[in-house]
């Protein structure tokens, strides 16, 4: 929108409804566009020196313009962030004000308006930088009034930080960042809890569920938003580091062992999918020297995000990407072949993923782009199952693919008929309770079914994860569930519902809740996509899965157990003290009868 035109916002009246000079809405409703512009700079200028019941709903106005309008250049020429920051000083500086009337709304609603007009335009972030913000924003960073008011923070330096041009404004209080992100991160859903969602709502300060739900909501949309609003905490945190680490500044004091591992469970939950969360930085951090040595020392991050490239998680793309990392680095290649070869081996059958094509050709060069040392004894790896894995996918993917391009029409149809036969035969063993035997000849029509009967191979992989789950080897399952999708991914339509639903299974015996309800969510889906002309109900054995999995994934599951022991121990203590004391109680007592 051009300076030199009237705005016509929705919630502004169309004339004036008072005579104050300094209303801002009488302002807002001025006609003519010059006249309008100098009364709403003298209005930025002169609000953070008054002292007036209206600016509260001034900032909500304004709150709401910069929602809806980020890219607006009116405001941000008028000096709107010089009086944002200000009054956030100002509510910082000056407790008696910002408890005074609804002053304490100000500081969330200005850093908020900050965020949003820095989001997409670096011109106005390099205004907003020149207009002194981020020293105010640091202060609400360092929690000088609430998480509410750390989670807006977080916010605008993020998008500073996203920045080329007002990086280094940030990167001016760099330790102070990384070192308040961190802790955010790996604290905030327990602040949040023990300082709103666990409390009464009776006791919960009222402005924080105001700021909420607007004003207009119940218990459970409190909570709701709580919920969003902590994953929105820890996610931007992980996203204001992640602008550190794509410039690979401060890797030292981000890669420290406690916090990498404590990245594994940060995932955004359902109610934040498309943030990157942990997966996200630890993949920035794959891409750095420094960080790949780190996470390759650490069995439980390189097996998390394992996890997490064989899942329906939108973040799959990065885990496999960070795998790749790893493996193609010489120097953490074989601190970290033995966990990654076996998992990568079964997506190689992948396309397209995270914009890059051809990615399940990526991982069969990258797996094998040493195997001719291995093959003919220039080196050895110490992973017998390793090697095993590496064999058969050189027997797999290059020597299987070349005699079957010799083959005859007649051959290949021949092969094929042979593999359904056997795998006729491996269900009739599995219907009468021989689940080890249908395993072999599900194997055996597998060894036959030619590849490029893509169908036919979806079918014997997921009809053999099903004996896996029988048999109780979670991670055969695992495997053959996810060749199962990785095919049905390339050959049909949507993905393999049978196999969603045994790889849930599998990732639910394995103890991964979150990969576990990813999958059986995905699976209510594909079967609702496939059934909803005919009418559509949730098998009551997903509903129960997705039930279980929902408790045991809640944002705020172990918030609840830590809360819930550090009571017990609260409790012992007070007993054990209680104990104590009528015990001394009863020695006086005894002393001065004996005295007598």
């Amino acid at each position: 929108m051009s300076p030199n035109k009237t705005n016509t916002h929705n919630f502004i009246p169309a004339t004036p409804t008072c005579t104050n000079c300094s209303c801002f809405f009488c302002i807002m409703s001025e006609t003519v566009p010059s006249l309008r512009r100098a009364k709403i700079t003298r209005y930025f200028k002169q609000m953070p020196l008054r002292d007036d019941q209206e600016h509260i709903l001034a900032l909500s106005g304004l709150w709401k313009i910069a929602i809806t309008n980020p890219n607006d250049p009116e405001f941000p020429s008028l000096g709107i962030f010089r009086c944002m920051a200000k009054l956030i000083q100002k509510g910082v500086n000056n407790k008696d004000w910002l408890l005074r009337c609804q002053n304490i709304y100000i500081p969330y609603y200005a850093a908020h308006i900050i965020g949003s007009y820095t989001m997409n335009k670096p011109k106005f972030a390099d205004k907003a930088v020149k207009s002194n913000v981020v020293q105010p924003l640091m202060e609400l960073l360092r929690g000088k009034i609430s998480w509410v008011e750390q989670r807006v923070a977080l916010r605008a330096l993020g998008h500073l930080a996203s920045h080329e041009a007002t990086f280094e404004a940030v990167a001016g209080h760099e330790a102070q960042v990384i070192e308040a992100a961190i802790n955010i991160a790996s604290t905030c859903l327990n602040e949040v809890y023990e300082k709103f969602v666990g409390l009464k709502r009776s006791e919960r300060l009222e402005y924080h569920r105001n700021l909420l739900t607007r004003g207009h909501g119940d218990l459970e949309l409190e909570n709701r938003k709580a919920e969003e609003w902590a994953s929105q905490l820890q996610c931007w945190s992980l996203y204001l580091l992640d602008c550190f680490a794509c410039k690979e500044r401060s890797l030292g004091l981000i890669c420290k062992n406690q916090f990498l591992r404590d990245l594994c469970g940060m995932w955004g939950g359902l109610s934040n999918p498309t943030s990157p969360a942990g997966i996200g930085l630890l993949r920035t951090l794959c891409h750095t020297q420094i960080g790949r040595e780190r996470i390759a020392n650490l069995q439980e991050v390189l097996v998390n995000i394992c996890n997490v490239s064989r899942s329906s998680d939108d973040r799959q793309h990065m885990a496999i990407d960070s795998l790749l990392q790893l493996l193609r680095d010489p120097i953490t290649r074989y601190k970290v072949i033995d966990t990654a070869a076996p998992v990568l081996a079964d997506l190689v059958e992948l396309r397209s993923m995270g914009g890059k094509p051809k990615v399940g050709q990526a991982i069969v060069q990258t797996l094998l782009q040493d195997y001719h040392k291995i093959k003919f004894g220039e080196m050895n790896l110490k992973s017998e199952r390793t090697k095993r894995t590496l064999e058969e996918l050189w027997g797999l993917k290059v020597e299987r693919v070349k005699r079957e391009s010799l083959m005859s029409e007649q051959e290949i149809r021949e092969k094929e008929v042979l593999a359904g036969v056997l795998k006729q035969e491996g269900n009739r063993e599995f219907w009468s309770g021989e689940i080890e035997k249908a395993v072999m000849k599900y194997t055996e029509a597998l060894n036959l079914c030619p590849l490029k009967t893509k169908k036919e191979r979806i079918v014997l992989h997921s009809n053999r994860a099903q004996c896996h789950l029988l048999l109780g080897d979670a991670e055969a399952a695992l495997s053959d569930t996810t060749r199962a999708l990785c095919l049905s991914n390339v050959a049909c339509e949507c993905l393999h519902s049978k196999s969603l639903w045994r790889r849930s299974q599998a990732f639910d015996m394995k103890g991964l809740a979150r990969e576990s309800l990813i999958d059986c969510l995905m699976f209510i889906s594909n079967r609702y996509e496939s059934r909803k002309k005919k009418g559509f109900k949730i098998p009551h054995y997903a509903a129960r899965m997705v039930n279980k999995q929902m408790n045991a994934t809640w944002l705020f599951a172990e918030s609840v157990k830590s809360s819930w022991h550090r009571t017990h121990e609260e409790v012992e203590e007070f007993v054990v003290q209680n104990k104590m004391e009528s015990l001394s109680l009863k020695k006086t007592t005894k002393r001065i009868s004996k005295g007598k």
